[in-house]
């Protein structure tokens, strides 16, 4: 019969953890048990993992997606817009560095009071303030709280399924964060319309306080808690924080303000360098290292790390790349509904077959899956023209979303599983770099396709302008269509001649748009595509090492000759 899940939580650790069977008992400080639970605890166990993963990550999804609306809102230029998803990243990305090792300390329950308290007073907030400065700092505590959030929700989506399926619940629950992006693109035109960002925010207010109830009335197993924390511990992470956050504010923001053009860019790139060495400099030679540099430049961690970025980089595609080519071939939020619908279905389906297809012996495998669909997904892309139109991208889109949810669960499991090898210690270390390269590395991407975008865009139109030039019969044809369609209203030819000239230049620099987002997915295809090469090989190398040594030893065996039989008296 299957036990209550409150059954003997009241009990000290020691006593508790006797009364669990060998597969409840937690795999780390900090992590709750995992008991037997009933169907309909577990049932409930994943609805709360749902609601509580995506009211973290939805608020800085609708920003992201939204920034010329909350532009407008705020009365606010297009680089101070910028930064309130690059704060957020800021605080969030560093965060896990103490939180981490705050929950193994002080325990599950606290942790999430904080964190569950701290997010519904931000969402509160947000509708009390009303200016730029207010909201920017409404932002950066958001970061910090969500960061618990996304925590709290693998960690019920764990509790939802049994001891033989539980790395299941774990790709399923690290996915979940992802669905925020294309359920915002879905949600925040119809809320915009309500009440402009006044709408949006009293939605998370109430998603916000149903996930605080649903936490207080169904708690999580209790951990064990050790004492952890050291006074050095404080101080990498009062040098690695604001190290991180410099590095995200450059990422973010070098592309809009261009990145030889504003002067703090190179400040900020260079304090972000000292900070970061400085932090890693102390950790290098401690006895208990909160970062575990060592390990961390293992060859093995290394590749895995440039994986992950690579990934999130290419994945740029279709957040930046896509949404921004579809902008440009003059098309809004409204019209784009169909494709955020298939994007958040490929993302389910790309979570779902991560989890069922799972083979921790073969965990390079969905990455290098993953990284070959984004590959083909941009390819495709690349050869978009002005008519292009999101039914045109479904299949593409598609490919990369589903992608985007298939790699993540077997690179956190690859990473966890080598921190399992050596007794948990390096748990801390792996999950910030983790932590770390997902937030960052999307930065990276939109920067890198930002800044490849504008300048291909510079390039070509100097290429088409070039071909323009009155002496040119066609030149002079479309500009007599492009003014005709206003000779019933403009009646100055010269003003006539203007208005054409300047239909012409919108049109020209509309094309030279389009065929750079072009040259971007041919670039993030040819790298995609490199990468996949590069982890199917990595992926298939001990085969063939195996094979090989196998061949030698027959070779060997071959060569020596067998002993002869000693001679027998007759």
């Amino acid at each position: 019969m299957a036990r209550r899940a409150d059954h003997n939580w009241h009990l000290p650790w020691e006593q508790y953890l006797a009364t669990l069977k060998p597969h409840e008992r937690p795999t780390l400080p900090g992590s709750p048990a995992t008991p037997d639970h009933t169907a309909w605890l577990r049932l409930q166990y994943a609805l709360t993992g749902v609601l509580v993963a995506l009211v973290g990550s939805l608020g800085n999804a609708a920003v992201t997606a939204n920034l010329t609306s909350l532009q407008g809102s705020l009365g606010i230029t297009i680089t101070e817009a910028a930064w309130l998803p690059v704060v957020f990243v800021m605080t969030n990305a560093c965060m896990n560095l103490i939180l981490f090792k705050f929950r193994q300390q002080y325990g599950l329950r606290l942790f999430t009071q904080i964190c569950l308290t701290a997010f519904v007073v931000t969402c509160a907030a947000h509708l009390a303030v009303d200016n730029y400065e207010s909201t920017l700092f409404v932002r950066a505590v958001a970061g910090m709280a969500a960061v618990g959030l996304s925590t709290l929700g693998f960690l019920y989506m764990i509790q939802a399924f049994p001891a033989q399926h539980r790395l299941k619940g774990l790709v399923i629950g690290i996915g979940l964060s992802s669905f925020a992006v294309p359920i915002a693109r879905l949600i925040m035109p119809s809320l915009l319309e309500m009440n402009d960002w006044r709408a949006f925010y009293t939605f998370e207010l109430g998603m916000a306080l149903l996930a605080w109830a649903a936490v207080q009335v169904l708690r999580l197993p209790p951990s064990e808690r050790l004492k952890l924390f050291e006074p050095l511990d404080f101080v990498t992470f009062a040098l690695f924080a604001p190290g991180v956050a410099l590095l995200a504010a450059v990422l973010g923001l070098g592309r809009i303000v261009w990145w030889t053009e504003a002067a703090w860019i190179g400040w900020a790139l260079a304090g972000a360098i000292l900070l970061l060495t400085a932090a890693l400099m102390i950790e290098y030679d401690r006895r208990n290292p909160l970062i575990n540099v060592r390990w961390l430049t293992g060859p093995d961690i290394l590749r895995l790390f440039g994986a992950i970025l690579l990934i999130r980089i290419t994945l740029s595609e279709q957040t930046s790349g896509a949404v921004g080519f579809l902008t440009v071939v003059g098309l809004g939020p409204d019209q784009l509904h169909g494709l955020f619908l298939l994007i958040l279905l490929a993302m389910i389906a790309g979570t779902a077959v991560s989890a069922l297809t799972l083979n921790l012996t073969k965990l390079n495998k969905p990455i290098a899956i993953a990284l070959g669909l984004i590959a083909v997904g941009a390819f495709i892309d690349s050869h978009a023209t002005v008519l292009t139109r999101p039914a045109q991208l479904y299949v593409s889109q598609a490919m990369i979303a589903f992608a985007s949810a298939m790699f993540v669960g077997p690179a956190l499991l690859i990473g966890v599983g080598k921190v399992l090898q050596q007794g948990a210690r390096n748990i801390i270390s792996f999950i910030v770099m983790f932590s770390v390269l997902q937030n960052l590395g999307a930065l990276a991407g939109s920067a890198l396709i930002g800044t490849i975008q504008v300048m291909r865009e510079k390039f070509h139109s100097n290429q088409l302008s070039a071909d323009i030039t009155s002496l040119n019969p066609e030149v002079v044809l479309r500009l007599r269509q492009l003014s005709g369609a206003y000779a019933s209203t403009i009646t100055d030819p010269a003003l006539l001649n203007a208005e054409g000239v300047a239909m012409l230049t919108r049109q020209v620099t509309q094309q030279a748009n389009i065929l750079a987002y072009n040259d971007v997915f041919l670039i993030i295809a040819a790298a995609a595509g490199l990468g996949c090469a590069w982890v199917t090989a990595v992926h298939l190398h001990p085969r063939f090492e195996a094979r090989r040594q196998a061949k030698r030893a027959a070779r060997s065996m071959t060569a020596d000759p067998a002993p002869a039989a000693a001679p027998t008296a007759d």
